[in-house]
């Protein structure tokens, strides 16, 4: 049996209702018998990356232990976001929830279908910010430097910034909800 690793996931929405789609996709994450949320972080307000004429995200991050490789568990986002109602339509196309394998560990992997850490980490302030508040002492396995250094470096983090406390109240709510609807059927509020 596969020893438990950290893994880092990445999560992103700009359709529909993003705090109640970013913790859907959490308890997602929860509900696998080979994952254990270990922490959430806030939630960030974002410009998107890109394609650049749709909605802002909302991001956050979480930290997992995982007994699942990089490759299942990148299957298990795949997954959570295809229950969610995630279509791609085209790159870099509005989302009702995106989900990154930011980390896993001290893996690396460089392929067609999986690279990991993500590609584009170490240049992205809403996956960094998050990724720093929860886990400040993480490094990057490839380039062999903390996140919260790659973090300062960056010229453009501050198109992230939290959201107001009502907001994480109500997205801390989601998360602990008794019972697990889908985004569709959550109320406002």
């Amino acid at each position: 049996m596969r020893k438990w690793q950290p893994a880092w996931i990445g999560l992103g929405s700009n359709l529909g209702d993003r705090l109640a789609y970013l913790a859907a996709a959490v308890r997602g994450l929860a509900a696998d018998s080979r994952v254990k949320v270990k922490e959430v972080s806030s939630v960030y307000h974002t410009s998107p990356v890109g394609y650049r004429r749709q909605p802002w995200f909302y991001n956050a991050a979480a930290l997992l232990v995982t007994r699942r490789s990089p490759a299942l568990l990148l299957s298990v986002l795949l997954r959570i976001e295809r229950d969610l109602g995630r279509r791609r339509s085209f790159p870099g196309a509005p989302r009702v929830i995106d989900l990154d394998l930011l980390m896993h560990g001290a893996t690396v992997v460089s392929g067609a279908w999986l690279t990991v850490p993500h590609p584009r980490l170490h240049e992205r302030a809403f996956a960094l910010k998050p990724c720093v508040e929860i886990a400040p002492r993480a490094v990057h396995p490839a380039l062999k430097i903390g996140l919260a250094r790659l973090l300062r470096r960056l010229k453009t983090h501050d198109t992230a910034s939290k959201l107001p406390q009502s907001a994480q109240q109500r997205f801390r709510r989601f998360l602990n909800a008794k019972n697990p609807l889908s985004p569709a059927k959550w109320g406002r509020g």
